[in-house]
């Protein structure tokens, strides 16, 4: 018996891959579906699918997101374009990657019969991916935090409101390296990036810490560190 995989398409077809990032338990984690087909039944993928004749690729992008993980109302942004000949053993698939960001707090997961499960995972500690979404990911991870230094993308992982703490600590977590605590807060409110609400972060049992939010939440160039 052949149990080979007979490729399902005669020519090229476009699909959609998109990594989604968020903040969740002082980690950053990544979005992930768990597969049931073979040869990948188990392993996990991010998110995506086939592009439809009639939409294009950042519709394409959207609508997978929302139908296979319930995410929508992101930070969306096109990461590359993967095309090896060989990264689909179903057929000769070019993938447009994405990556995503968004805030972790009402985030409301649901899949589809199609897959097993949808869950987060801390980016450090990843399972076995499948096709090339490890190389996706890593990708996706060095655009992240190269565009926290030069752009204000942050405000796609933020709540509206949040302390100048909880700040400082996605860019800690990102990047990989501790910040003087005076001189971040002095830099940041340099740029007029964000503003006081004049409202205070409820439940800490010191001082509670002052709340800002986001002048506005469009996508600058801006150098941050």
């Amino acid at each position: 018996m052949n149990n080979q995989i007979q490729p399902a398409y005669e020519f090229a077809v476009i699909a959609t891959d998109t990594v989604i990032f968020t903040i969740q338990n002082n980690e950053l984690r990544v979005l992930l579906i768990k597969m049931k087909k073979k040869p990948f039944a188990d392993r996990w993928a991010v998110p995506g699918g086939l592009v439809l004749g009639d939409e294009s690729v950042d519709v394409a992008a959207k609508r997978h997101l929302m139908n296979k993980a319930g995410v929508k109302n992101v930070y969306l942004e096109q990461l590359y374009t993967f095309g090896e000949v060989d990264r689909d053993p179903f057929g000769r698939v070019v993938s447009v990657a994405y990556f995503a960001l968004i805030p972790s707090a009402n985030v409301s997961l649901k899949t589809t019969a199609e897959y097993a499960d949808v869950r987060w995972f801390q980016v450090n500690d990843l399972p076995k991916l499948a096709y090339d979404h490890k190389k996706i990911v890593k990708l996706a991870i060095e655009r992240l935090r190269a565009k926290l230094t030069y752009t204000n993308i942050v405000f796609s992982l933020l709540p509206d409101e949040f302390s100048l703490s909880e700040l400082q600590k996605i860019y800690e977590l990102i990047l990989g390296k501790k910040f003087d605590k005076r001189n971040f807060r002095k830099k940041i409110l340099s740029l007029n990036l964000i503003k006081n609400t004049g409202k205070q972060q409820l439940g800490s049992p010191n001082r509670p810490p002052e709340l800002y939010t986001f002048i506005k939440k469009q996508l600058e160039n801006i150098q941050i560190l």
